[in-house]
C-alpha cells in the first residue's frame, strides 16, 4: 500500500514537472475551489509536487515511517482494515490540513499549495504518538532523538516559521496534518492503545 501510494505519486509529480498546466490543474487553491466548484483540489494536491527535492524528502519520510505504522495497523487490524486505517490516515490527513488554508485564503485567488507535507505529517505524529519513546533522526543530524521530544521541537519550528512567514512552505499544512495523526491515534484507534497495553502485560 505504501509503495503504492509513493509510485503514483512519483508518476503524478513527474507529469507535473513536465506538464505545468497538469501541475497548476492539481495545485491546491482555495479561491478556485469555493468559487468555481472545483473542490478535488482537496485532495489532488497531495500526489503533486513542485520538484525532486520536495518529493523525495515526503516520500522517503512516507517509506520509512508510513511503512511503519502500516505493518502494525495490518497486525493489529487484519489486512483489510490496516489498508482501510492507512488509507484514511494518509488522505483524510492531507485533506485536514488544507482546511486552515481554505479558511484564510479563500478569497486569495493567487494562493497555492501542492504536496503531500499535511499527509506525511499526519503519518509521523501518529508514529510519534503511538511509540512517544522511539528514536527519530531528523536530516543532517544523525542523533535518535526521542519521539515525544521531537514532536514539540517540529511542531515549535514549523510555528514560528508560520508566524514569520515568506517562506514559501505551507507551515500551518504541517501542523495541521501533525495535529490530525495525534487525534485519528487518540480517538479513532482504541485498538492500538489495546494494543500495546497487551505487549506490557506480558
Amino acid at each position: 500500500m505504501v509503495l503504492a501510494l509513493i509510485l503514483i505519486t512519483v508518476i503524478v509529480s513527474w507529469q507535473g514537472f513536465q506538464a505545468p498546466h497538469w501541475l497548476d490543474r492539481m495545485t491546491f487553491s482555495p479561491f478556485l475551489a469555493k468559487h468555481h466548484g472545483e473542490w478535488y483540489r482537496f485532495l489532488t494536491h497531495i500526489f503533486i509536487h513542485l520538484d525532486w527535492s520536495h518529493l523525495i524528502f515526503n516520500m522517503l519520510t512516507l517509506y520509512f515511517i508510513g511503512d511503519y505504522i502500516f505493518g502494525e495497523f495490518e497486525q493489529i487490524f487484519g489486512p483489510f482494515k490496516g489498508i482501510y486505517y492507512f488509507l484514511v490516515l494518509y488522505l483524510m490527513g492531507g485533506l485536514f490540513a488544507t482546511f486552515y488554508s481554505f479558511y484564510r485564503h479563500q478569497d486569495n485567488s493567487s494562493y497555492r499549495s501542492l504536496g503531500a507535507s499535511g499527509a506525511v505529517s499526519a503519518v509521523l505524529f501518529a508514529f510519534v504518538t503511538a511509540h512517544p519513546t522511539q528514536g527519530l533522526m531528523l536530516m543532517f543530524i544523525p542523533i535518535a532523538i526521542p519521539a515525544y521530544i521531537f514532536g514539540p521541537m517540529y511542531l515549535l519550528i514549523e510555528y514560528y516559521a508560520f508566524r514569520k512567514g515568506n517562506t514559501g512552505i505551507a507551515h500551518d499544512a504541517h501542523i495541521a496534518g501533525a495535529i490530525f495523526g495525534i487525534l485519528f491515534v487518540l480517538f479513532f484507534l482504541p485498538g492500538y492503545a489495546q494494543y500495546f497495553a497487551s505487549l506490557l502485560d506480558r
